[in-house]
């Protein structure tokens, strides 16, 4: 940690000693004990700006507090069938972990549907993800490597990208929105594997619009990226997607749901939703469980994000009009916001 930085977090400390004690309560829940790790985080989506990096902070704070996103892991989506279905829809998970101890997280974005309940409970998925691991699986991972691990690193497969996929981008923008105002720098790479050539024209005109310190986070792998991944990983933490040349297929693998990091019936995702339905007996004494989403302020898109959203529905329709298709891209639009 240079000079520098020790001296923006210095200046980010006193701050932050001014705050409510709302604020610092959660904030408790941002941190999990390691504060410094939490400011620089902040000042690197800001560019070091300690003024600009504490506004955000404060903002990430209060939407916490608006929100109830100390509550989240204490609200199930049930019934168990309709978690199931979130599930089967939205897929995502955790494969296992780098060499280096990073959770690796595995997400299906091509065939991903995000059609079997409403964009409320795709939200609290996310979320209630994003705080599990924050507070349990990084926590574990810290302790069990004997060094601060705050950041994972993320596999996305692209297989079954189609021009439909328009339809989730809007949901797509505000999860990703979501993520870069309250969760910053939680991830050290992505890597793009089994990419279609719709993809890869997308890629070409996205890129250029992506600061470049998101750019040089992303790494765009041949075919389904094994050798590569294997570098940072071993076999078994591989996400299912990635472990055979050809398998093509986020759902399925050659094993069964059991290696399927996406499935319900996967280790991670029992875990995740017991440790839910525990802390929400926990707190049932106090306030009744009721059934229905949990609703999150949404976040407006930025301007990059709604830029990079547009770019993205022109590419597609011009894939489209190139391949015969414009009658099955009538009424497809992207909505950033």
């Amino acid at each position: 940690m240079g000079i520098a930085n020790k001296e923006a977090i210095k200046q980010f400390q006193l701050l932050m000693e001014e705050v409510d004690e709302p604020l610092k309560n959660t904030f408790e829940n941002v941190h999990q004990g390691y504060p410094d790790e939490t400011f620089v985080r902040f000042l690197k989506a800001r560019d070091g700006n300690v003024g600009k990096a504490h506004k955000m902070l404060i903002d990430c704070l209060q939407w916490r507090i608006q929100s109830e996103i100390d509550n989240i892991l204490a609200k199930p989506i049930i019934p168990t069938d309709l978690y199931r279905a979130v599930r089967d829809s939205q897929l995502v998970g955790l494969s296992g972990y780098s060499k280096e101890g990073l959770p690796v997280i595995a997400v299906g974005l091509g065939l991903s549907t995000f059609d079997k309940a409403s964009v409320n409970y795709y939200v609290q998925s996310h979320i209630q993800m994003n705080e599990y691991r924050d507070r349990v699986v990084l926590p574990s991972a810290t302790k069990k490597y004997g060094q601060y691990i705050g950041t994972c690193v993320k596999v996305l497969d692209m297989t079954g990208l189609r021009l439909s996929a328009l339809n989730q981008i809007k949901l797509l923008t505000v999860i990703s929105t979501i993520d870069d105002l309250n969760y910053p720098e939680k991830t050290d790479t992505y890597y793009v594997v089994n990419v279609p050539y719709i993809f890869s024209a997308c890629w070409k005109v996205v890129k250029p619009l992506l600061q470049e310190r998101t750019r040089r986070k992303i790494q765009v792998l041949q075919g389904c990226g094994r050798d590569e991944l294997l570098k940072i990983m071993d076999y078994a933490s591989l996400p299912h997607f990635c472990r055979k040349e050809g398998s093509g297929s986020s759902r399925h693998s050659e094993n069964g749901h059991t290696n399927n990091c996406f499935s319900f019936d996967h280790p991670f995702h029992q875990e995740l939703y017991n440790f839910v339905k525990q802390q929400a007996v926990l707190r049932e004494s106090v306030a009744p469980l009721k059934q229905g989403s949990f609703h999150v302020n949404l976040p407006e898109t930025d301007h990059e994000g709604a830029e990079i959203a547009k770019t993205i529905e022109t590419e597609f329709h011009k894939f489209g009009n190139q391949n015969g298709l414009t009658k099955s891209l009538n009424g497809l639009r992207v909505n950033a916001a």
